[in-house]
């Protein structure tokens, strides 16, 4: 058991839930896949933080905070992690909707059908109706360090 679960890890990191669904499929009856888990953090090979970082790391440049945080959530990583990662994010979020922005379209709305089509597609992503606003408002007018 504690050898699929090292090759799991080995692979990508895992939060403590997703690990425990991936092996419940190989523990017989009368197991449990707590020990194991227990074992794989007491070592080291097992955190929901270095999870958190990787997910982070692997999407905010493509999303923004909802979306992570949803994401986050999905995984049952702690609430203060949630927490601390949201904090964080909220702080570049302006940048990364820019980035993506100019990236997908590169220009303001020039109809009500446009702006809609941008501001779906900024929405599916998790950026915040605040930031979506602003940005449909001045595009790349705005000074990139807000």
């Amino acid at each position: 058991m504690k050898g699929r679960a090292l090759g799991y890890l080995s692979r990508r990191e895992y939060s403590r839930t997703e690990l425990a669904r991936k092996l419940a499929p190989y523990v017989g009856e009368d197991e449990s896949v707590d020990p194991v888990l227990d074992a794989l953090e007491q070592e080291g090979w097992l955190s929901d933080a270095r999870f958190a970082e990787s997910l982070v790391h692997r999407r905010a440049s493509r999303v923004g905070v909802a979306r992570i945080v949803s994401e986050l959530k999905r995984h049952a990583v702690g609430d203060t992690l949630v927490e601390e990662v949201n904090a964080q994010l909220r702080e570049t979020e302006w940048t990364r909707a820019q980035a993506v922005w100019r990236k997908k379209f590169g220009a303001l709305p020039q109809t009500p059908a446009e702006r809609a089509k941008q501001a779906r597609f900024l929405a599916a992503r998790g950026f915040s109706s605040a930031t979506i606003v602003k940005l449909l408002k001045v595009g790349d007018d705005f000074p990139i360090d807000d």
